[in-house]
């Protein structure tokens, strides 16, 4: 499944990404991972995440954030979250472009069967809807 937690700058969606990582914690019976593009969050979420900043391992793009996502699935068949914040940021702001990735995403998700969960900054409206037809909204 592939969850969206979408709203413009300063609109809550880090915090609401926060509460997900944790709650995810405590309903999984495997790893939970929050990517995100720089170091905030570290004190922020609960010690039991791995939290992988994108930063490090030069993702630009989303051709190659799918690629990480990708790898990340492939290491730990334990892992049953992967959260992400940022996602414009590390991936571009083509909305044509993560509309492809989403779709990826989408079916990443039903052969591993791990929930992912993005943050997109932007309002509903400017997104395609086409990505609504395989992503839900928080």
């Amino acid at each position: 499944m592939v969850t969206l937690i979408i709203g413009h700058k300063g609109s809550g969606k880090t915090k609401k990404l926060i509460q997900a990582v944790n709650d995810a914690i405590e309903s999984s019976n495997g790893n939970v991972v929050c990517i995100e593009q720089g170091t905030q969050l570290r004190t922020e979420v609960n010690y039991r995440a791995r939290l992988v900043s994108a930063n490090e391992y030069s993702i630009k793009g989303f051709d190659s954030f799918y690629g990480f996502l990708s790898g990340i699935c492939a290491g730990d068949h334990d892992i049953t979250d992967i959260l992400v914040d940022a996602t414009l940021r590390i991936g571009s702001r083509d909305y044509a472009e993560l509309a492809v990735f989403l779709k990826k995403v989408e079916e990443l998700s039903a052969l591993t069967g791990n929930n992912f969960l993005f943050t997109v900054s932007a309002d509903k409206e400017e997104l395609p809807a086409e990505i609504f037809e395989y992503c839900k909204e928080a």
